[in-house]
């Protein structure tokens, strides 16, 4: 039997990683900008989380860094010269537009695309849409990239479709904002869609903020979530739009999967995840049509875990996979450290009836400081054996090796420490090609960044 697996394809996290405090509504990017950062370490860290899922026997891959700085970007607004004398002039005169298209914020797989498995669309095939995240700049530079990157790898058609970005004004932010909920890999899922904001309703879609004349922008939009459903031919009467809390955004929700997170017959949410009072109901009562089997919800109550405190914990955006029968939970070491998120969780573990069986802490904080704790670090592709084999290029890490040797790549390119000023040196520019002409050797993918393409013409 060629039995369906869901595969999570970690981002690695870029030689230019940097506290650049570019992300408005994201409170651990804004409180770390402008601090040092540690590239080595952020890599080394996002590589350890991935040893720990390859030890368990769950299936992991990643996906590489995007070309940093973005020279074409620069280009584009007007500054021009030699790669040095680009960087020296943006640094001098847009500073913060050098930080931008320095930025590494690409290693957060959970927003480069939307994923539709092949149970779950018309046609049989696993459904790609890269996000535009056209809500920021730095994530807006993106998009181009992880098309072209994504194309490299699911080329087969027969198995995949990577479709094009949608257009920037529909803001889409990607499978950050998707839950899909099954009994098992082997029957049709029921895809969450969640959405901040609608373009063309005020009703429902109106921000208020907690603090009158300020408020963080909603960055999913309705009509791109029902985009999606479309294109990707998700199946008839198997998926459920649902809205964010208007309120969960004000204390620092940008994304879903900041606030909920399910997995299989497992749904770990806030009991102010969704805007509409019902919600909860809502999806219970469209799993219970769908499938002869129990879900699991565990909800979280505001006096057991507040909405600053699950943002400050990142308790929802723990990574829940399969481990065989069982889950395992890979949750960020500051779960351990806050009392009321750790209470949860043994709580969970306590529950007989509840799939999770093991939870392991994991320190991700050069990520976490930015904003991103482990489930932000991962695409989940559910995939069977001949999809697996119609991927080009050495992504799936197959045992520790492979890991062995990323982390020996790592330490020889990568900087200790970084400075968003450093992005203007042109060593760093250099530094960082090398790093990845390297990676794509190591990867099996040549020709996908656009100094390789350039150097070739």
């Amino acid at each position: 039997m060629n039995a369906m697996q869901e595969i999570n394809f970690d981002g690695l996290i870029g030689p230019t990683h940097h506290f650049g405090g570019l992300a408005h509504g994201n409170l651990a990017s804004e409180l770390h900008g402008g601090q040092r950062s540690h590239p080595l370490a952020a890599v080394l860290s996002g590589l350890n989380k991935m040893r720990m899922l390859v030890r368990a026997g769950v299936p992991q891959a990643y996906l590489p860094p995007h070309e940093r700085p973005h020279l074409g970007f620069l280009r584009s607004l007007g500054f021009s010269g030699k790669d040095a004398e680009i960087l020296a002039k943006a640094w001098a005169k847009a500073p913060r537009l050098l930080e931008a298209a320095g930025s590494a914020s690409a290693m957060w797989t959970a927003n480069a695309a939307w994923v539709t498995g092949a149970h779950e669309s018309t046609d049989g095939r696993i459904h790609f849409t890269p996000a535009n995240l056209s809500s920021h700049v730095h994530r807006s530079l993106e998009a181009r990239q992880t098309t072209r990157v994504l194309r490299a790898v699911f080329h087969n058609q027969d198995y995949f479709r990577v479709h094009d970005p949608l257009p920037a004004t529909l803001s889409d932010e990607g499978a950050a904002n998707a839950m899909l909920l099954k009994p098992d890999f082997r029957c049709t899922g029921l895809s969450l869609l969640v959405y901040g904001r609608r373009l063309f309703e005020t009703t429902d879609s109106r921000v208020t903020s907690l603090n009158p004349g300020y408020a963080y922008p909603a960055r999913q939009t309705y009509e791109a979530c029902e985009s999606i459903v479309r294109r990707h031919n998700i199946r008839p009467n198997t998926a459920l739009l649902l809205q964010q809390n208007t309120n969960a955004i004000q204390c620092g929700v940008f994304h879903n999967d900041v606030i909920a997170t399910g997995h299989r017959h497992l749904l770990l949410a806030h009991e102010h995840a969704f805007q509409h009072p019902h919600a909860m109901e809502q999806i219970k009562d469209a799993y219970a049509r769908q499938y002869d089997a129990p879900l699991y919800v565990r909800l979280v109550r505001d006096a057991e875990l507040s909405l600053r405190a699950s943002v400050d914990s990142y308790l929802f955006n723990s990574q829940i996979v399969s481990s065989g029968e069982d889950m395992l939970m890979l949750a960020p070491q500051e779960c351990a450290e806050t009392p009321a998120a750790h209470a949860i969780i043994q709580d969970m573990l306590a529950d007989e009836g509840n799939p999770l069986r093991e939870c392991k802490f994991v320190d991700l904080r050069e990520s976490m400081q930015n904003g991103g704790g482990p489930a932000c670090l991962r695409l989940r592709v559910e995939m069977d054996e001949c999809a697996r084999s119609a991927m080009h290029g050495n992504l799936i890490l197959e045992n520790e090796t492979q890991i062995d040797t990323l982390e020996t790549w790592a330490r020889k390119h990568y900087r200790d420490r970084l400075h968003p000023e450093d992005l203007r040196d042109p060593s760093l520019l250099e530094e960082s090609r090398r790093a990845l002409d390297e990676l794509g050797n190591i990867m099996g993918l040549t020709s996908i960044y656009d100094f390789q393409r350039e150097s070739t013409d």
